[in-house]
């Protein structure tokens, strides 16, 4: 996910797709350890949306005040 599409949702929808993707992380961290995943690059790239989406967050709390 790029970071222009992200600063494009509303706050509302970046907090939800956040916690659906913190889910997916969780779910394919926990199968890879059971059985490898044919990309092990996608669990870097979810960590990294992840972060991208928590700091988009923030940046809007603190604009905020």
């Amino acid at each position: 996910m790029k970071i222009n599409e992200i600063r494009e949702m509303t706050t509302a929808e970046l907090a939800e797709r956040l916690e659906t993707q913190v889910a997916n992380y969780t779910t394919m961290k926990f199968n890879h350890t059971i059985s490898p995943l044919e990309d092990n690059s996608q669990i870097k790239k979810a960590r990294r949306d992840i972060a991208r989406m928590k700091s988009e967050l923030r940046s809007r709390e603190l604009n905020k005040e």
